[in-house]
């Protein structure tokens, strides 16, 4: 997970949090969490304007690194609904970064997503 303050992060974290935001719904999604707080998911997918099966992967891509948390509640008339909303992380992008980042890597990292 990404903390909030100037922590540096590893490298296994940072293909995690680039890999989640390099889509733009996904950005979307972290935007409009963001801007309007946390939201369940088919209000959520209401607002970005994705179909809900689209946005639970989306999220739980977001979810795996770190970028969002979710929590299962009840409402009033006992419907369990799942809210996301934006975690507090920060991530500095600068090549210093990246080289100590990459010093990190594993070796299930280094392995090629294409």
């Amino acid at each position: 997970m990404i903390a909030g303050t100037q922590l540096s992060i590893g490298g296994d974290e940072l293909l995690a949090a680039l890999g989640a935001l390099a889509n733009p719904h996904r950005l979307r999604i972290v935007a409009a969490l963001k801007s309007n707080g946390r939201n369940y998911v088919s209000q959520l997918a209401r607002e970005v304007g994705i179909s809900r099966p689209l946005l639970h992967l989306h999220l739980q891509k977001l979810e795996e690194a770190g970028l969002v948390t979710s929590k299962l509640e009840l409402s009033a008339d006992g419907k369990a609904l799942n809210y996301f909303e934006v975690a507090d992380f920060a991530v500095e992008l600068t090549p210093a970064a990246i080289v100590a980042a990459a010093k990190t890597l594993t070796a299930s990292s280094t392995k090629s997503d294409s």
